[in-house]
């Protein structure tokens, strides 16, 4: 039994890009992965991905552009307010405006940066830079 899928997820990724694979596969999918690899995309840290349902919990084939330096999941998964960003910002990314933090919010999963936009707070769970 798996603990947590999605750091299972991000590092599966993570050692993909480190050896410089092309593709890479990620199991089980859930909302919350499917909804942090279509943020990876917009933001062009991923290529495509494709679900595959293998009646198992799924499978997602992801394509690796090669943009991606470190992805992680955050444990524990801290409360941060407007006024805290910084803090985590300082914390988890390398330089500032390099990089993004995940967050999951009462209005979804999103950005620290759309986070900021919108004024609300949320439990930090990623950073990809």
């Amino acid at each position: 039994m798996m603990n947590d899928p999605l750091s299972a997820a991000l590092s599966n990724i993570n050692n993909a890009e480190k050896v410089g694979k092309a593709q890479c596969t990620a199991k089980p999918v859930s909302k919350i992965i499917k909804k942090v690899l279509d943020i990876m995309r917009d933001n062009r840290y991923l290529g495509s991905y494709e679900l595959v349902n293998d009646n198992k919990g799924g499978i997602a084939v992801i394509n690796l552009i090669g943009a991606i330096n470190k992805c992680q999941a955050i444990k524990p998964r801290y409360s941060v307010q407007l006024q805290t960003f910084e803090k985590f910002e300082k914390r988890y990314l390398p330089a500032k405006d390099f990089g993004i933090i995940l967050i999951s919010t009462s209005k979804g999963i999103m950005t620290h940066q759309e986070a900021k936009k919108e004024k609300i707070g949320g439990k930090l769970i990623a950073y990809i830079y």
